[in-house]
């Protein structure tokens, strides 16, 4: 319409949980009035498989749906099977603004996700409803965290540990065992999270050994067609980490820390056309024969991620994109890519060209876990016991002319250290582990204000001035 200069739907954040509240504003600028008869919206949240098999020589299509969520909603104007007789009401020109706001159910949605084979998408839409024309309309995509899955839950707080073990024999010789021994205290992470997998390598055979750990993921698709239906599977490697080598006759322990990227939740017997699992791998390989021993452990991805117990301190949680080869994160829909305008540049088919895209579903990510953060705090606070120990032990001995504060506020004192001495021991006691330097800002020659009272008050001012 030439007299609808602007349509947008604008919600008050890009991601939700199930059992929130969804709400936004549709905003509509008008260069003229005119009559509307409605302003609908639509909520909706739906599941959807396609690809293409072939049957008997010929390629067809299999497809399916699920619908999680349909609502709908008159923010303005008559509502459907209203009188025939009331009058078209006049939308004067302007900007205007219509608020609404929708219960998201407090069911076990599953995530958003984007692939080639299967979306999950959930969406508002907006129709304007003019009479004797065709109605606009306009969509705004947004991303469900989901489903809930506590980190803390009991089950999956048990540790969990795996053993193989190989003999090799050449006709009645046998040689000593290769043995693998690995442990998980946990199974369930969030994205950024660190899996900490223990293992103990015990070589008494005659080959050297390696140890590789990777962590797979599964998707398969599902179309209930016929009595056994369609499937497809698709498995990708989200991230692998090698070891040392062991040589015959050693004995290695080792603990390897693998932070977990983002990638979409697991989602098992959530949604009856797709399911999203993770497993974790370690095995050994022979160098000389190729051979190799295996242990998998099953790990679920969450949206709640793990708490120290008995403590305040929660992560710092974030949200972002999955990495970009793994299912969820290689694929996007070409109705979320803007079309490319030649820019005078010359760009050849095989060079990357950044895409801009209209959405991309997006997940829980850990920024910062309760561990590091209370690992953090005993650091902090150790430090600022001992600068508080050389402060105490260092004090001031001179006190310079009174400096005013302005403003009313009480005259404090300058004070600085004794001499270069005391500075320079200063300087070596707060000095890293690995002798880069101070460990903050060392500004111990610069002079800072001292409230006059005790010596713990100086030593609290010198504390903050050198930020300990």
């Amino acid at each position: 319409m030439d007299y609808i200069k602007e349509l947008d739907i604008r919600l008050d954040k890009e991601h939700y949980y199930a059992g929130e509240v969804l709400s936004g504003r549709v905003i509509m600028h008008t260069t003229e009035n005119f009559k509307l008869k409605s302003i609908r919206l639509l909520l909706r949240g739906k599941a959807h498989v396609e690809w293409k098999v072939f049957v008997s020589g010929d390629k067809r299509t299999v497809k399916d749906d699920q619908v999680y969520i349909d609502e709908r909603a008159v923010i303005w104007g008559e509502r459907a099977g209203e009188g025939l007789d009331v009058t078209v009401p006049v939308l004067v020109r302007g900007q205007h603004q219509f608020p609404f706001r929708f219960n998201i159910p407090e069911t076990n949605l599953p995530c958003s996700f984007e692939s080639r084979a299967c979306y999950i998408r959930y969406f508002v839409k907006v129709t304007i409803d003019i009479p004797y024309a065709s109605p606009p309309q306009g969509i705004k995509y947004f991303t469900i965290i989901g489903p809930h899955i506590d980190c803390m839950d009991e089950q999956y707080l048990k540790p969990v540990s795996g053993q193989d073990k190989k003999v090799k024999c050449c006709l009645c010789c046998a040689k000593g065992p290769v043995t693998l021994s690995c442990s998980l205290d946990r199974t369930a992470f969030c994205c950024g999270e660190t899996l900490k997998l223990k293992s103990i390598i015990d070589n008494q055979g005659e080959e050297a050994v390696k140890l590789k750990v990777r962590l797979l993921q599964y998707c398969e698709f599902f179309v209930e067609r016929g009595v056994l239906g369609v499937t497809k599977e698709v498995q990708h490697l989200v991230l692998e980490y090698k070891g040392e080598t062991v040589v015959p006759a050693e004995r290695q322990d080792t603990c390897a820390n693998l932070r977990i990227p983002t990638v979409p939740t697991t989602m098992m017997g959530v949604c009856r056309l797709a399911q999203i699992y993770y497993t974790l791998v370690a095995c050994l390989e022979f160098d000389k024969s190729g051979d190799d021993l295996q242990i998998n452990f099953p790990i679920t991805i969450g949206t709640v991620p793990f708490r120290i117990p008995n403590s305040n301190l929660q992560p710092h949680i974030g949200y972002d994109v999955a990495i970009d080869h793994v299912e969820g994160g290689t694929y996007i829909g070409p109705e979320f890519l803007l079309g490319e305008v030649y820019d005078g540049c010359n760009v050849s088919d095989n060079e990357h060209r950044d895409l801009a895209p209209l959405y991309r579903p997006v997940y829980l990510t850990v920024v910062r876990s309760s561990q590091q953060i209370s690992a953090k705090a005993v650091e902090r606070n150790n430090r600022r016991q001992s600068a508080s120990a050389v402060l105490g032990a260092v004090g001031p001995t001179t006190t310079s002319s009174l400096v005013d504060s302005g403003g009313g506020a009480p005259p404090f004192y300058n004070h600085t250290l004794t001499n270069g001495s005391d500075a320079e021991e200063y300087k070596k006691k707060v000095t890293t582990s690995d002798g880069s330097g101070p460990t903050v800002n060392a500004n111990v020659n610069k002079p800072f204000v001292q409230p006059p009272s005790s010596s713990t008050s100086w030593q609290q001012a010198a504390l903050e001035h050198w930020n300990v």
